[in-house]
């Protein structure tokens, strides 16, 4: 079955609203303080960086060439991979409130 028209689109305009918001989360966290970072801290970085990561992937995986018209495995891919990086930027914001 084929993804509707426009999903691409979609999906790589929202993974980048998310990253842009994520970024925006650690600059107001205080990623730069001159205080030692704590085990939490280090946490809530490495937790944002493997969202960063997952929806810095999609819109590759989105737009990666596939077979044939009807093939959608790349675009369920890319929606996992969103998924999963925002799932972990909200986790990292989470870790970050409660520690």
């Amino acid at each position: 079955m084929p993804s509707p028209s426009g999903s691409v689109a979609a999906l790589s305009s929202a993974s980048a609203t998310i990253f842009s918001i994520g970024i925006v989360f650690l600059g107001y966290w205080g990623m730069y303080e001159p205080t030692t970072w704590r085990f939490a801290d280090v946490m809530v970085v490495l937790i944002a960086l493997v969202g960063f990561g997952c929806l810095g992937l999609v819109p590759w995986m989105a737009t990666t060439p596939v077979d044939s018209e009807s093939n959608d495995t790349r675009i369920r891919i890319a929606r996992h991979l969103f998924l999963a990086g925002v799932c972990a930027i909200w986790l990292a914001v989470g870790v970050s409130l409660v520690f």
